[in-house]
């Protein structure tokens, strides 16, 4: 098979595969998005419509790439015709963005417009906040974020409302919980609106109680291929089960040692046990590494086999030797920062493209030391995290389009209502929600005449013109580009903002109207932290190493490698348990693999934290690493380390 013919034996076997359930044990770097979009190609090839294919994974930037790199295949090899366009190509996305999908086709059935608005985590947070307030509930002694953690861990573990206050009893704390979570539905059916759980939850809820709708997808989808199965969680594992019903054709990809998110839910038991809910699956190992250097996955094997919950298997590469691993010993966090800064600016100066480095970090504070030092010595880097659609004039315009749609969006119509500034107040905005216009005077009738007719034209133009020429009309419709072309230098960024959102909307302009715009309102919504670095930019990464789940660079920096810290240690009662090891452990694993050419490893013996300065040990996951592996570099323009460690 030619068409197969670069892949290693053990991708080329995964690829081929066709019928019943199978698992792909894929190793950081062993070419697991090769794999899949090859095993794609192969089942069109063998005659699957390509309509019938679903990819599903957790980012949109990898959901984007996975596409990508689809079409290209099918493309190359005579299959392009009609790809672009709806249901003749494969479904590829993430978990939200299928359940977006199918809830659209669906909302009748939980009495939801058919453009319901999506609430992001800030409109979430906002109407958990009014839940709590209306509920008479002391927000100091009872924190709204603490509550909207809890309700979407329970909806995240396939736990509906109705259950929950069932299961309460007289525990106080859940009780609060139930009234508030009560309220909050409450508040998100009054605007036809659902959160991120929901968009999962409610497609689980919907394919589990409708079997026609259920087989609807079945017949649709018949052949299920789910990335980064370790990361599943209840909800999202069911959602598989599901639409892969009785046929079993699910293929899952993921690799155990990569599971990094119990905190939000991920079960690493959902890939240890795929042999056991699929009986007669099909396993297989990728563990040739195309990424790194022979030292860096030495080290990272050595790191990784201290685990004992996991599936056994072990890296290998053809790559090259490669150099040592880099230990930089700083005295504090200052130090450190500046001998990072050092390194990099020493590669910068040497040809190496800033875009090529990426500095990793445990937790999100270690990023202000960072920052600091390479604003001083003028080192071009981007935060990980900044993103475009949380901009404030985004934010606006895509809220004129969602009203537009669902007028029942309240929390779209408070923020746009004075934005730009209309003579709408407080007051009127409260009769406005309340259907009692015509009590107002008649000046006030007629704004708000105004206001509804701006909505309704612009739903108008929404379901008729292209999505690019959408923004250009709300923004001038809506007064938002004159309020802004009249302004100061920061006025003008925001223009150019806005501008920027027309240039990415034209990317949707090849779909129908009604599906373009609810596709860029879906983008927008779930977009995720890596997809800020979606758009090219020639600046050094800072990021969690969280967030560098996915990402590969020829440079990595893992910065702040000190006990407690990195290995991370638990806040509140207890001790850290065996798994919260375990879990720091991987954490460890994804950071050093994410390193193609150059690992450099650094700490300081001083830190600060939450203001108090401490005396730290060494991770212990130094003491792990072979000493015929590192080499040992001073940090802080020379100045020794409290602490020393024997290698």
């Amino acid at each position: 098979m030619p068409h197969l013919s670069h892949l290693n034996a053990k991708q080329k076997e995964a690829a081929m595969h066709k019928s019943g359930p199978i698992l792909i044990i894929a190793g950081a770097g062993t070419g697991k998005t090769s794999t899949l979009t090859h095993r794609i190609l192969n089942l069109v090839k063998e005659g699957v419509t390509p309509s019938e294919i679903l990819a599903i994974t957790f980012t949109n930037k990898a959901a984007k790439e996975m596409q990508e790199r689809v079409n290209e295949l099918l493309a190359k090899h005579g299959f392009d015709a009609g790809l672009r366009y709806g249901d003749a190509r494969p479904f590829i996305g993430t978990f939200h963005s299928l359940g977006v999908h199918i809830l659209r086709a669906h909302a009748q059935i939980f009495g939801l417009n058919k453009h319901f608005t999506i609430v992001d985590k800030n409109s979430a947070s906002s109407l958990i906040k009014e839940a709590v307030k209306e509920q008479g509930i002391d927000s100091k002694q009872f924190s709204p974020d603490r509550i909207a953690g809890v309700i979407s861990r329970q909806k995240g573990s396939l736990v509906t409302l109705a259950q929950y206050k069932a299961d309460v009893g007289n525990a106080y704390f859940p009780m609060i919980v139930s009234a508030v979570w009560e309220r909050y539905e409450r508040l998100l059916a009054r605007e036809s609106a659902l959160d991120f759980d929901d968009l999962i939850l409610k497609t689980v809820i919907l394919l589990r109680d409708y079997p026609e709708v259920r087989k609807e997808y079945q017949d649709r989808w018949k052949y299920i291929h789910i990335d980064e199965y370790q990361d599943t969680n209840a909800v999202q594992y069911e959602m598989a089960r599901l639409l892969a019903g009785e046929t079993m054709n699910i293929c899952a990809v993921g690799d155990g040692d990569q599971n990094i998110y119990s905190w939000r839910g991920a079960n690493l038991q959902n890939i240890l046990n795929f042999e056991n809910d699929y009986k007669g699956a099909q396993t297989i190992l990728l563990e040739e590494n195309y990424r790194s250097t022979q030292t860096i996955l030495a080290v990272a094997n050595d790191i990784i086999k201290k685990n004992t919950v996991r599936k056994e298997k072990n890296l290998f590469t053809r790559n090259i030797l490669g150099d040592k691993i880099s230990l930089i010993e700083s005295y504090d966090e200052g130090g450190e920062a500046r001998a990072v800064g050092e390194k990099i600016k020493h590669l910068i100066d040497s040809g190496t493209d800033p875009e090529d480095i990426a500095v990793l970090y445990r937790a999100n504070f270690q990023s202000r030391a960072l920052e600091e030092a390479f604003l001083t010595m003028e080192i071009p880097y981007q935060v990980l995290g900044i993103r475009f659609f949380e901009r404030k004039e985004v934010k606006d315009i895509l809220s004129y389009i969602r009203a537009g749609l669902n007028p029942e969006s309240l929390s779209d119509i408070k923020r746009i209502i004075d934005s730009p500034p209309r003579g709408i107040g407080k007051a009127t905005l409260m009769k406005m929600f309340a259907k009692d216009e015509d009590s107002l005077p008649p000046a006030g009738k007629k704004r708000v005449a105004e206001f509804w007719a701006l909505l309704e034209s612009i739903k108008e133009y929404a379901l008729v013109e292209k999505t690019s020429k959408l923004i250009k009309l709300v923004s001038e419709k809506s007064g938002l580009e004159a309020s802004l072309k009249t302004g100061n230098d920061e006025d003008n960024d925001r223009l150019e903002n806005i501008h920027e959102l027309v240039t990415l909307a034209t990317k949707y302009d090849i779909l129908p109207p009604e599906e373009a715009v609810e596709k860029l309102l879906g983008d927008a919504a779930l977009a995720s932290d890596q997809d800020s670095m979606m758009k090219s930019s020639r600046a050094v990464k800072l990021m969690t190493v969280h967030a560098s789940k996915g990402l590969e660079f020829p440079y990595v920096f893992v910065t702040g490698l000190e006990q407690d810290l990195f290995p991370h240690k638990r806040m509140g009662p207890g001790t850290k348990s065996k798994e919260d090891g375990e879990e720091e452990r991987r954490l460890f694993y994804v950071a050093i693999t994410r390193a193609k050419k150059k690992l450099y490893l650094s700490y300081a013996s001083v830190r600060t934290i939450f203001g108090q300065r401490q005396v730290n040990a060494p991770s212990e996951f130094l003491s792990d690493i072979d000493d015929t592996y590192t080499e040992r570099e001073t940090g802080d323009e020379g100045c020794e380390p409290v602490i020393r460690i024997d290698w």
